[in-house]
């Protein structure tokens, strides 16, 4: 390698490091605060070195000589790694959607505990659909297609040019309206189960007026909960399983 080419290098594999770094700082699994930062920076770089001869065909040359130029390419580029993160965190959001719902129907809404997919305070059936959704996609080697994705976004959405900001606004909100969607139906069953069984309640507490209702209800609609998560838990992994899927194949070019 000569001096006149390192300099060429270095810029390309700097501008893949540029999206991929961002994009593996807010990713699901890998951009978690429990992960230290360093460790986070190591992955992105050795994702970098890992891309860089499938994608530096497709970067634009010339940068390393033309500094404006380059600076716009740069920020263009954490610009786009930031939104998919961003996008990639929305497309898990169903999972606290949908532990959100059920813990409402069921009674354990006052059951908080700390989502680490999230980065934050969730219902803990949240918690506990968001972990093993993640362990499912690790298992059924879904995240090979978010690796595809990554390398075609380079297709969709080349270096150095104008950030297209109304594409990716677009996919945020259709991604947003899909994580909804699923989550509502994910906890479909127990939202109507929570119908039945406080009307039920209701209809009881007016034939008897003595009977303290909540003291009675609350242990039979959590134990029954918990069934029904027993129950439903190969239903709901599958739902969200395929959300996650028809998410992540949005990403790579046809």
């Amino acid at each position: 390698m000569t001096v006149t080419v390192l300099p060429e290098v270095t810029v390309l594999y700097l501008l893949i490091f540029a999206r991929l770094g961002a994009l593996v700082m807010l990713m699901p699994a890998l951009g978690e605060q429990a992960i230290p930062s360093r460790i986070r920076l190591a992955f992105a770089l050795m994702l970098a070195l890992v891309f860089y001869p499938l994608l530096s065909g497709r970067l634009p040359q010339g940068l390393s000589d033309d500094l404006p130029r380059l600076l716009v390419a740069m920020v263009s580029e954490v610009l786009v790694g930031l939104s998919f993160g961003l996008i990639a965190r929305m497309l898990l959001s169903a999972a606290q959607t949908a532990g959100a719902s059920i813990a409402s129907a069921v009674g354990l809404g006052f059951a908080q505990t700390v989502d680490p997919s999230m980065g934050q305070q969730g219902a803990i059936i949240g918690s506990f659909i968001s972990l093993t959704g993640m362990a499912m996609i690790f298992a059924t080697d879904l995240h090979h297609v978010a690796l595809a994705g990554i390398a075609d976004s380079y297709a969709m959405f080349p270096p150095g040019d104008v950030l297209p900001v109304e594409d990716l606004r677009d996919a945020a909100l259709m991604t947003a309206a899909e994580s909804f969607k699923v989550g509502v139906q994910i906890s479909a069953p127990f939202m109507v189960f929570g119908l039945i069984f406080n009307l039920g309640l209701g209809v009881l507490s007016k034939l008897m007026p003595q009977l303290q209702v909540y003291f009675l209800s609350m242990p039979i609609s959590i134990f029954v909960g918990l069934v029904l998560v027993a129950l439903l838990s190969t239903t709901m992994m599958g739902w969200y399983l395929g959300h996650v899927e028809t998410g992540l194949m949005r990403l790579v070019a046809p």
